[in-house]
């Protein structure tokens, strides 16, 4: 129910039910109907968005992004690591090509 703003109760985000950044969208019942084509879809072409009154529910993604999601996720909960990113992006740290490393430069 709304309070008659833009956010929801329960969520910090904005409700926006026209922003999607998915290529594909389906409604829940469709989806159902086509889950092997959305399978494929989701495999070669990306995210799938699934809508129930015109409100995203859930996404459909391949193996292989939620694998990427999942490692993303540990290593942004790993403090040695977050620091190791700020530190080059800052300039302290400086990355080289593993031969350098093997010709002692």
């Amino acid at each position: 129910m709304s309070n008659g703003n833009d956010f929801d109760a329960l969520s910090p985000r904005p409700r926006c039910a026209t922003y999607n950044p998915m290529k594909s969208t389906y409604t829940v019942t469709h989806a159902q109907s086509l889950l092997p084509r959305l399978l494929r879809e989701a495999s070669d072409s990306g995210p799938i968005a699934i809508t129930r009154h015109d409100e995203t529910v859930a996404y459909l993604v391949s193996r292989e992004r939620m694998e990427a999601i999942a490692e993303t996720l540990e290593i942004l909960a790993n403090p040695e690591a977050i620091r190791a990113i700020r530190e080059y992006e800052s300039g302290k740290t400086r990355f080289r090509v593993l031969r350098e490393l093997a010709n002692g430069r």
